[in-house]
């Protein structure tokens, strides 16, 4: 995507509290939002954004649909999250070349279950409709909607940043997505600070509708970039954050103790990042917490991302339905501020 109209190359679009007090009014808490630190359990059901969608404060990530799950295992997986209450489900056209989402459509047919859940996937990486032209994103909307076998997509997101395609242009395809009540609220992954206000500048300009949520890369390991800009100019906005890789490829699970656990993993190349002296310090500070609660590493990695600030559900990733159990009890996981601290240490 270029630059948004009137808005010189190379500025800086961080705003300053001024600018940031003409693009959007100010972000009022909702009743479902993040429960501030050492006040109990996290209440259940969080406003995305500024939208009307709300959602369990776990999202469900179809990346290994049809790639290391097959049929069987995604059906288990998909029944046990419903199963435990779990209404959100992410996934892109990208995942396993759209198996990804034919399998979540074939199972919310079979289920009778589309009324109850919130759909998001993305568009921008895959290979038949890659990119952000405008056709691009018609036709990739309109592939996810024939594969999902839906009317309209709750939450798109821009699965990329384009720089070769015209803000005003995918905007606008998206605005008329929305419009067509093809699509109903739409945001942004991978995006830095000053796309965001960019985009809502645009948008602003344009009259075209504007992000509600945005989707990065946010755990303990990986912390200076939500905490940083992109942070501020969310809470200025009024975009709700959802975490993605919120397990650090489950490492933070505590999958992955020693290189011999990497061995045989199709996410040990990725958690390898991790298992080093920083890595395993976290990963303790994790296991003692834990332990003191009588909980599993994947609540408690999920509960303290679930206590920062826009953060509305972490996107998380299963190979078997039975580590959900873990991973659906983190929102009514209160962690006190001798937690909270304890893990912030660590992790700084």
């Amino acid at each position: 995507m270029s630059d948004a109209p009137g808005i010189p190359p190379g500025a800086s679009l961080v705003p300053s509290a001024a600018q940031a007090a003409l693009l959007s009014a100010p972000s009022v808490p909702s009743a479902t939002s993040a429960a501030s630190a050492a006040t109990g359990p996290i209440s259940v059901h969080r406003r995305v954004g500024s939208s009307s969608l709300r959602v369990f404060p776990i999202a469900l990530s179809g990346a290994s649909f049809g790639w290391t799950a097959d049929e069987r295992a995604t059906t288990s997986i998909l029944d046990r999250f419903l199963e435990l209450g779990g209404d959100f489900i992410d996934t892109a056209d990208s995942y396993a070349g759209g198996r990804s989402e034919i399998m979540i459509g074939n199972w919310m047919r079979r289920r009778g279950a589309r009324d109850r859940l919130t759909i998001a996937t993305k568009v921008g990486k895959s290979a038949d409709n890659p990119g952000l032209s405008a056709r691009s994103v018609t036709a990739a909307v309109t592939a996810s909607l024939s594969r999902l076998g839906v009317e309209a997509i709750d939450l798109l997101y821009l699965h990329v940043d384009d720089p070769t395609v015209p803000f005003d242009e995918t905007l606008a395809a998206v605005d008329g997505l929305i419009r067509a009540g093809k699509v109903r609220h739409f945001g942004g992954s991978h995006h830095i600070a000053d796309r965001l206000v960019a985009a809502r500048i645009a948008s602003g300009q344009l009259g075209f509708a504007s992000m509600v949520a945005l989707q990065n890369q946010y755990h303990l390991l990986h912390r200076d970039e939500v905490e940083g800009a992109l942070g501020l100019v969310a809470a200025q906005l009024d975009l709700g954050i959802m975490p993605r890789f919120a397990l650090a490829a489950g490492f933070l699970a505590g999958r992955y103790r020693t290189r011999a656990d990497l061995e045989g993993s199709a996410r040990g190349a990725t958690a390898s990042r991790y298992l080093n002296r920083r890595g395993l310090r976290v990963l303790s500070a994790v296991d003692r917490v834990a332990d003191d609660l009588g909980t599993h590493p994947a609540a408690v990695s999920l509960a303290w991302l679930l206590s920062r600030p826009r953060v509305v559900a972490p996107v998380v990733g299963v190979s078997a339905p039975e580590q959900l159990d873990a991973v659906m009890a983190a929102p009514s996981l209160g962690l006190g501020r001798h937690e909270l601290t304890e893990l912030d240490r660590a992790s700084a």
